[in-house]
């Protein structure tokens, strides 16, 4: 496992032997676990975002949209 990404609001990590990705909303707590077609097409989005504007604001907003609707919530046994 390999921290990506990491801000006051979310958290991306990377799981290079399973090919994967998972994404932390650590104000929702909520997450989303992306491998196979899924990982590549969420690496290719966030490649696609221009340098210039590659700023905490704008990871985070894509973030919470890419999240939107299909994390589910983090629960604690």
């Amino acid at each position: 496992m390999n921290i990506v990404y990491d801000s006051e609001h979310f958290s991306v990590l990377a799981y290079p032997s399973c090919q994967g990705f998972e994404l932390v909303d650590k104000d929702s707590r909520r997450m989303l676990f992306l491998h196979g077609i899924e990982a590549w097409s969420f690496r290719a989005a966030i490649d696609g975002i221009p340098e210039a504007a590659r700023d905490i604001e704008t990871i985070d907003a894509f973030l919470d949209e890419y999240c939107s609707g299909v994390a589910t919530p983090i629960v604690v046994h």
